[in-house]
């Protein structure tokens, strides 16, 4: 008998966004597995604390590298590479020994998550379940009451972290964008969004559906310190009331 491999996304940041299938995954396993920082211990372990049972084991998965190195470099990729490959023995030797294993997922496990890179590995071995989780453009639309698409609106799902050009070109292309992995790509953000035209409709959202959450037009924010947890939306329905 082997043990059973949970991929759960523990959503936006409010744990009350988790859903009823995630907290029953995480009561089941023997072994609670999530991605961080050397030295942390992430937001998705953050979001389900209080709901882990007695004699529970963890496995922390600290990413040997995260900015440091640009990531086209070959020795981030050769890392970064080696770090899933052992992060996947590692959560198998449980899986094999029949322990029930939910690796946490920050907003959905198959959208920009890290869990994916272990499914891969794992899934044509073991028996897997992977739980949706609510992402974090769907939490930080909602908290600042924004609508992003409607009737035949194109939504485009950017990363902050592609050339300026290419941003830019894809953002002049499309109704509604939301742009993820702000962080310190904030600036070349502001300048695609400038040069494709749409800088007076984005919306900065910063640690959406967390007590710390706050939402602003990205004109009117003066600096260019954004967090992890922050994403830029453009809404389109141009022709909304």
């Amino acid at each position: 008998m082997t043990g059973k491999l949970y991929g759960v996304g523990t959503g936006p940041g409010d744990p009350e966004l988790l859903t009823l299938k995630a907290v029953r995954a995480i009561g089941e396993a023997d072994v609670l597995a999530w991605f961080a920082k050397a030295g942390g211990t992430g937001n998705g372990r953050a979001i389900v604390e209080g709901l882990l049972k007695p004699g529970m084991v963890e496995l922390p998965l600290h990413y040997p590298v995260t900015v440091e190195i640009d990531k086209e470099h070959e020795d981030y990729k050769s890392r970064i590479t080696a770090f899933y490959n052992a992060s996947a023995v590692a959560v198998a030797e449980h899986l094999a020994a029949g322990h029930t294993v939910a690796i946490l997922s920050e907003g959905d496990p198959m959208f920009y998550g890290s869990y994916m890179h272990l499914h891969v590995r794992l899934a044509g071995r073991f028996s897997t379940e992977v739980i949706p989780g609510i992402t974090a453009m769907s939490g930080c639309w909602s908290l600042s009451g924004l609508p992003i698409v409607q009737g035949d609106d194109v939504l485009s799902v950017l990363p902050g972290t592609m050339g300026e050009e290419q941003l830019s070109r894809r953002l002049g292309d499309t109704e509604a964008a939301v742009i993820m992995k702000v962080g310190r790509n904030l600036p070349k953000i502001r300048r695609a969004l400038s040069n494709a035209g749409r800088l007076g409709e984005a919306v900065y959202v910063e640690r959406g559906t967390t007590p710390a959450g706050k939402s602003m037009r990205l004109s009117e924010k003066l600096d260019d310190t954004a967090p992890y947890f922050s994403l830029v939306l453009v809404p389109g329905w141009s022709g909304r009331p």
